[in-house]
């Protein structure tokens, strides 16, 4: 029996912020070494950020990196820690893994395969290393070894396999496991998404099974550049078996999770393989001495948190990946606080909502310490004492009347404002929308009227409340949030430069259906460890309304659209799934009555494509699953295009032969 203490360390990184890195990653080794931890795998990329850019082709950058890893090293005594960073070499930019122990750099082991699914642009930055080949690269007057390399710590054999390099079909394991590897340390930047954890878990798991090897699997923690939230996965197997599994979506700057392997036992079960055939081919391995002390073997800790095990996870995933995305992008950027126009409606209810669950859970898993350590750049006056006290400080909550505003929603923003401890204000805009009206028809010589003129009074009303709101939040140098959904974004109902307005926009990936199951169970359950918040109710029991019509019209959003359960449904089919127009007919004709079908498929597609504009001007948004329709993150398409005419005619065809037969 041969036990080994191992751990992953996740740490919450920012681009190009060196001391706070450095800071995280040095917190992450000490950690590890009062634990008496071995050997530590730390996240990909975690000295410069995974989210660089095209700051990684600086050279300045470059350097920065290697001057940081040159810090890191001294503090590595007596363990073998993994740190990642851009390498240059022969021309080209390398996504490395970088061993480091008692001291010394031993090597740089190289990312093979490279992700460009369009939240990862790592083709535009760096290359892909080739499989089996090794070389060297010059830090100050040393050389190390760069490449395909496995490394030998007395005798135990180590290798990586990157993020990317575990999910494609040939992963790296493979080959590392044929050359004798023992332990396979996975550095990542996997973006969280809406499930994704247990495709993690089934890759780490079957690897460490099929490859015979200790698993150890550290992912990036985080908000970490302004889209993308990392959920700080971390999980260690070995033969199969699950050892240990680490929180996620923690507000914890560095999270340790520690195990002990037994390398014995891995190194019995490719023996018994007789399918095993192993690698005689020694180039690439980098010897060095390395002293494991004995340790005692430890119980498995491989369940995850409850609130990943219920009912209700997705509606969990949601609160709790937007609450850390939120809070990040605050402290990150500096800000005091949110700002949001509270309609009484669904969006701006779930915007305001989400703040309050920020500090609510940030709260309890930092302490009032750690709490007010992490905005301690807000200086307030007096300290909080409260997630409550604490979201009087940090959110204000505007409703912004006309005169077809109704009391319904004035009382439910009113209500909920209340509820959530917010500070709330009212603006009553008619005056403003009066003027600019005033004003246009006296230059046009002509009064406007709804029913000459409805989307441009609609769209002044919007736009109307936009100057004071922006007002408020540059007056608390706070973020000004927008409120626009998936399902908007996708047939461009909102107003620019009116509802688009904000810095960041947290619920531009959520279609509106599941933003009102997630109101409707916030109402009465909420997340594990926080109350329900029944004010909720009173915006639950209404009928999503942009209320920019008078109010003898009865305006609604699905009266102006289609039901959003069908927008929902069309959007995936033709945007995720690339159907055509007929297709989609044909997928949904079963479910509704065929001409209104028709009907609702035409209007998506134009819609959608006369406002591909609107997506490309809105607020950036938080990447929650792999249906977001962000232009900058996930889906490209052309500004100006031919807007599917033929593709429509194709399917009003069918349908003409549909009735005559």
């Amino acid at each position: 029996m041969k036990l080994i203490k191992v751990a992953a360390g996740v740490v919450n990184q920012t681009p190009l912020a060196w001391d706070e890195n450095k800071r995280n990653i040095l917190a992450a080794i000490d950690q590890a070494r009062q634990e008496d931890v071995s050997v530590l795998c730390l996240p990909e990329l975690c000295i410069t950020g995974y989210g660089c850019e095209d700051a990684f082709q600086s050279r300045g950058v470059q350097r920065q990196a290697l001057g940081l890893l040159g810090e890191i090293v001294p503090h590595t005594h007596n363990i073998a820690v993994s740190v990642g960073l851009p390498a240059w070499h022969a021309g080209g930019l390398f996504n490395t893994a970088c061993l480091v122990s008692n001291g010394e750099i031993l090597g740089f082991a190289a990312k093979q395969n490279l992700a460009g699914d369009g939240l990862h642009y790592e083709p535009r930055w760096f290359r892909a290393w080739q499989a089996g080949v090794v070389s060297s690269i010059d830090v100050g007057e040393e050389s190390y070894p760069l490449g395909d390399l496995v490394f030998d710590l007395d005798g135990i054999r180590l290798g990586f396999e990157i993020c990317e390099d575990a999910w494609v079909a040939d992963r790296t394991g493979t080959r590392l496991a044929q050359r004798g590897v023992d332990i396979i340390l996975n550095p990542s930047a996997s973006h969280f998404a809406f499930g994704k954890q247990e495709v993690r878990r089934r890759f780490v798991l079957e690897g460490s099974r099929a490859l015979q090897v200790s698993y150890i699997y550290a992912n990036l923690l985080g908000n970490e550049a302004g889209r993308a939230i990392y959920d700080g996965d971390a999980m260690i197997a070995s033969d199969g078996e699950m050892l240990s599994v680490g929180p996620r979506l923690t507000f914890h700057d560095v999270q340790l999770t520690a195990a002990v392997i037994d390398v014995q036992r891995t190194r019995t079960s490719r023996e018994r393989d007789g399918s095993y055939q192993p690698s005689l081919e020694e180039e690439g391995i980098v010897a060095a001495s390395f002293a494991f002390p004995d340790c005692q073997q430890q119980a498995v800790t491989s369940e995850p948190a409850s609130w990943e095990t219920g009912d209700s996870c997705k509606e969990e995933e949601f609160t709790r990946a937007v609450s850390l995305g939120l809070f990040d992008y605050l402290r990150k950027s500096h800000s005091r606080g949110f700002v949001v126009s509270l309609s009484g409606g669904a969006d701006s209810a779930t915007v305001a909502t989400l703040c309050t669950l920020m500090a609510d859970l940030a709260w309890q898993q930092l302490g009032p310490e750690g709490f007010a350590e992490k905005l301690s750049y807000l200086a307030v006056d007096q300290q909080p004492s409260s997630p409550g006290d604490w979201t009087r400080q940090l959110l204000a909550c505007v409703y912004q009347s006309t005169r077809n505003s109704s009391e319904t929603t004035r009382s439910a923003a009113e209500n909920l404002a209340t509820a959530l401890s917010a500070e709330f204000y009212e603006f009553d805009v008619d005056a403003l929308v009066e003027g600019y009206v005033e004003t246009v028809e006296a230059a046009i010589g002509r009064e406007l009227s709804w029913e000459t003129d409805d989307i441009a009074l609609q769209n002044i009303q919007a736009r109307s409340r936009a100057p004071g709101i922006w007002l408020l939040a540059n007056l608390r140098g706070a973020l000004l949030l927008a409120t626009s959904n998936r399902s908007e974004a996708a047939v461009g109902y909102t107003t620019m430069d009116g509802d688009t307005c904000g810095g960041i926009s947290p619920i531009a990936g959520i279609d509106k259906a599941f933003l009102r199951t997630w109101l409707c169970w916030m109402e009465t359950e909420g997340p594990e460890g926080t109350e329900a918040i029944p004010e909720l109710a009173a915006i639950n029991k209404q009928q999503p309304t942009a209320e920019l019509r008078p109010p003898g019209e009865g305006q609604t959003d699905e009266t102006d659209l289609m039901p959003y359960v069908v927008l929902d449904a069309i959007e995936r089919l033709a945007i995720r799934d690339k159907l055509t127009p007929v297709e989609i007919y044909q997928s949904l004709a079963s479910e509704h009555e065929r001409l209104q079908l028709v009907g609702w498929i035409r209007r998506f597609f134009q819609l959608w494509s006369r406002n591909q504009w609107k997506r490309e001007r809105y607020a950036p948004s938080f990447h929650l699953d792999d249906e977001n329709l962000d232009p900058k993150t996930w889906c490209r398409f052309p500004i100006l295009s031919g807007g599917f005419k033929r593709e429509l005619e194709e399917l009003d065809r069918l349908v003409e032969q549909e009735k005559n037969t």
